[in-house]
């Protein structure tokens, strides 16, 4: 849409990708603004990836440098993994969003800057003691000053709002100039207003009415002289949605219980960055999913093992310091060999640490973080779409060799979006679950003999009564024993479980370069900065291959032989160093560790960096 200019007096510059970042205050809606545009984005049929940055603090002082939230989106017309490094436009609500964000952006890239956000006080809590609008801060970059405040006060003249709700809406009229310069349609977010709005029908007027004016100022201003146009990516054919890793965790989760013909039961409490998990699961009923919000975290992993106990796909999700006050049960879930999937979504720590930022934390607390010997499954999701087939995976595991699974994902992961080719339905294999009911030669811990599963009973089941605790078992009819020789074979037994289930998945496959001077060794949500660096690589003709870990206890079984067949071997983490040491205790190689802990993920250009420095 558009009054005034024609369009024919502007450029239009075809781009095979844009990286755009909203920034401002927590209470700027940010967040909404870079989704929207997300959404309409995928609609157009481009390929993206999204990394939403909230403040670590959860009320913190507005306009303050604490208090920027940030979402930063990457749109393209070719196959992308990661959301970019460098935006090449930022917008920017107030000075202190500018100050912290301005850093990052490309040398010459273009500013929208709220300059109605301005004022003294303004300056004062971003730390400034002066105006950067007047200075040379901004010199080399495309700057656009706009009044945002006094120009959605002009648009909403009229409808009778207060000041405060009438300047609530000046996240969309930027939203609108962005639409106009990227050449986004602005219909699908005018009719996502009617029902997100449906019960305040002055809202929703006065929201469309800010985007379009927004899109119509562009147009009709002539500030812009040049608009630029992302086509559609050229995508695997088939059926798209764009998905956060969390809400695909939840689908997946779901599904799982389908394919296992299992009642989903999950048992949380409440934990940035896993809610979301929580929140969507509990709008789920129509699908059978029984949730819990427990008053701990205690009492959520507990109510989870009662729940497989009973025959249920059991799960609960954390981050990181619930995951530690879940280690008891988690060991009582290894003792008793139900099979429970805790979901831990990584943030930086410890204690509280910083519980809006992403970090792979909790890698040797997932393998090792319980008393004594108790081994279990521990797989990584390595991007927001995977977390469905990681998830999936993880239950399938858990409920097919009768074992807890923990399935790492991390905030950046959960809470960034890209676009989903969802499965054929008919792909899905079941989920193979079964319960003893033949009482003659029950046994509780008699075993697969491939698996070493030990039989699900239900409790009540006629003739199959059976102990269960926290007490060593023992071998075969699960009393209680205090026999020394029974508590070591019980240990190796459960150990030889969780290493069987090698067995049963995918090798571990190399990428580029099959042998040679360079192995990087890759886990979870670094994934797509990783295939970046790699792609880059490859273009410059460097010899690096690549492998990307889902499997972390048990590793792949030919992994040691594929990282034998390289000099070096560079592990990026975002961590100081967790699965390095794993890899360097069981397979004795030169493992060369890249670590980064600010809360951020990878830039591709870092991890470009790391694999040139290797390669001299």
């Amino acid at each position: 849409m558009s009054t005034g200019q024609s369009d024919a007096k502007v450029k239009v510059e075809v781009v095979e990708e844009i990286v755009i970042r909203f920034a401002g205050d927590s209470g700027d809606g940010m967040q909404l603004t870079g989704t929207q545009f997300t959404t309409t984005s995928a609609l157009v049929g481009n390929d993206l990836a999204t990394f939403p940055d909230y403040p670590a603090e959860i009320r913190a002082p507005a306009g303050t440098l604490p208090g920027v939230s940030a979402f930063q989106v990457r749109f393209a017309s070719t196959d992308i993994h990661s959301p970019g490094d460098a935006p090449d436009a930022l917008v920017a609500m107030n000075p202190a969003a500018l100050k912290v964000n301005l850093k990052e952006l490309k040398k010459g890239g273009l500013i929208i800057v709220n300059e109605g956000n301005f004022g003294k006080i303004d300056l004062e809590k971003a730390t400034y003691t002066y105006n950067p609008l007047e200075s040379s801060d901004l010199d080399g970059f495309q700057v656009v000053r706009v009044d945002l405040n006094k120009l959605t006060r002009e648009a909403l003249a009229g409808l009778g709002l207060d000041t405060k709700s009438t300047l609530r809406c000046k996240n969309f009229f930027a939203l609108g100039m962005t639409y106009w310069v990227y050449s986004r349609p602005i219909e699908p977010t005018l009719k996502w207003m009617e029902g997100q709005f449906k019960k305040r029908p002055e809202l929703v007027e006065a929201n469309q009415r800010a985007l379009k004016a927004g899109y119509n100022w562009c147009d009709i201003t002539g500030v812009f002289q040049t608009r630029f146009e992302v086509p559609p990516a050229k995508l695997t054919p088939g059926k798209y949605r764009n998905i956060m890793g969390n809400q695909a965790t939840a689908i997946g989760l779901i599904a799982a219980s389908r394919l296992a013909n299992l009642q989903l039961f999950l048992g949380s409490y409440p934990i940035t960055p896993a809610s979301d998990v929580l929140h969507d699961l509990s709008k789920m009923k129509q699908y059978g999913v029984v949730t819990f919000q427990a008053e701990d975290e205690i009492a959520a992993v507990c109510s989870a093992l009662g729940a497989a106990y009973a025959g249920n796909l059991a799960v609960t999700t954390t981050s990181g310091p619930g995951l530690a006050l879940k280690g008891e049960a988690l060991g009582l879930a290894v003792m008793t060999e139900l099979p429970i999937v805790v979901i831990d979504v990584q943030r930086g720590g410890p204690s509280t640490g910083l519980p809006t930022k992403t970090e792979q934390a909790d890698l040797l607390q997932a393998v090792y973080g319980r008393n004594s010997e108790a081994p279990l499954c521990v797989l990584a999701a390595s991007s927001p779409s995977d977390c469905f087939a990681a998830t999936v995976e993880a239950c399938r595991i858990a409920l097919e060799h009768m074992t807890p699974v923990i399935l790492l994902t991390d905030g950046y992961i959960a809470n960034g979006a890209e676009p989903w080719l969802l499965p054929e339905i008919e792909a899905l294999k079941p989920i193979k679950t079964s319960f003893r009911t033949n009482p003659e030669g029950y046994l509780p811990y008699s075993r697969d003999p491939v698996t070493l599963a030990r039989p699900w009973v239900k409790p009540g089941t006629p003739g199959l009564e059976h102990r269960i605790g926290g007490i060593e078992k023992a071998d075969g009819t699960g009393n209680v024993s205090y026999d020394p020789a029974n508590h070591e074979f019980m240990c190796r037994t459960r150990a030889e479980k969780v290493a069987r289930i090698a067995n049963h998945f995918p090798e571990a496959t190399v990428k580029g370069a099959q042998s040679g001077k360079l192995l990087v060794l890759s886990w979870g949500g670094t994934y797509g900065s990783v295939a970046a660096a790699l792609e880059h690589c490859e273009k410059q003709k460097h010899s690096v291959g690549w492998v990307h870990l889902r499997h972390l206890n048990p590793f792949p079984r030919n992994l040691g032989e594929l990282i034998k067949r390289f000099d070096k071997v560079l592990v990026p983490e975002l961590n100081l160093g967790q699965l390095i040491r794993m890899i360097r205790d069981q397979f004795v190689v030169h493992a060369i560790p890249f670590n980064k802990i600010q809360g951020r993920p990878f830039m591709t250009s870092e991890v470009i960096g790391a694999i040139e420095k290797e390669l001299g």
